[in-house]
């Protein structure tokens, strides 16, 4: 059974920092690009960061270049995201998700998600 399970959400003042982490289980994930998503209340589902497990290209979505990181540690079957100089803007639930599909950007290129941990940042 494959599970992604999220961690390391909380609440931060504006211009503070979190780590986020995933652990990962039930496969494996040597072939899949691991991802990270946030949706905020009343709005969809957007891509935030994506790295592959081999290779260690890193993507990220442009309002988050420059102040997010994301790591993954394959002996640990973990992935991180380092959530820098947080905005308002960057409250919302946080997913990890895990895919081999066609599109890194899209919800639809993963296969499996976690159930979420929530960032709030305060103004």
């Amino acid at each position: 059974q494959v599970q992604l399970v999220e961690s390391g959400g909380g609440l931060v003042q504006a211009g503070g920092s979190l780590r986020l982490s995933c652990a990962a289980s039930g496969r494996t994930f040597s072939s899949y690009t691991m991802g990270w998503f946030r949706q905020a209340p009343g709005k969809e589902r957007e891509f935030v960061a994506a790295t592959k497990w081999s290779g260690g290209n890193t993507y990220y979505a442009d309002s988050v270049k420059g102040r997010f990181t994301i790591s993954r540690n394959n002996a640990k079957n973990t992935v991180y995201l380092q959530l820098n100089s947080l905005k308002a803007a960057d409250t919302a639930v946080y997913y990890c998700a895990a895919g081999k599909g066609f599109t890194i950007v899209q919800p639809l290129g993963y296969n499996y998600w976690g159930q979420g941990t929530q960032v709030t940042v305060s103004s």
